[in-house]
């Protein structure tokens, strides 16, 4: 297994036809958002996308992003769009994305970092803390979660 940047490599066309297969209205936006090449407008400048690989398949995949759909708000920056395909749940693959996020926002100096979401008793297991319940760009309620990165 290895991750791998979107922007940075070189199958884009490639992995975006594997993120179009996720059973997920989110990861259909996502495609979307690559396919017009308008990610960056949504959620930032400087957006990464991780994917988790094996071969060329796709397991897992995420963003690393200024922004997320929780918005206005001074919280930055966000890991969004977590996804990991049906047959590859239950390994803790999205983990492995995670702590590339932390290595890459330690290096940025990041101290904390969110997720938005309506789950429950997942991102816990990463080390996500409940931090407050926030409307997100559709007016909804989601929660939000923290995660405070020791030096």
């Amino acid at each position: 297994m290895r991750i791998i940047e979107y922007f940075h490599c070189d199958q884009q066309e490639h992995w975006l036809n594997q993120i179009k297969k996720s059973d997920w209205i989110a990861g259909q936006y996502l495609y979307q958002l690559l396919n017009e090449n308008k990610l960056q407008d949504v959620v930032g400048e400087n957006a990464k996308l991780l994917m988790l690989t094996e071969g060329e398949d796709l397991i897992s995949f995420c963003t690393y992003t200024k922004k997320d759909d929780i918005q206005p708000t001074e919280l930055t920056p966000w890991i969004g769009f977590v996804y990991t395909f049906p047959e590859y749940r239950g390994h803790r693959y999205a983990g492995k994305l995670f702590l590339e996020i932390e290595k890459i926002a330690r290096l940025e100096k990041v101290q904390n970092i969110y997720i938005s979401t309506d789950h429950t008793g997942l991102y816990e297991k990463y080390g996500f803390a409940f931090y407050q319940t926030m409307n997100d760009r559709r007016g909804t309620f989601s929660r939000v979660y923290r995660k405070h990165l020791s030096a």
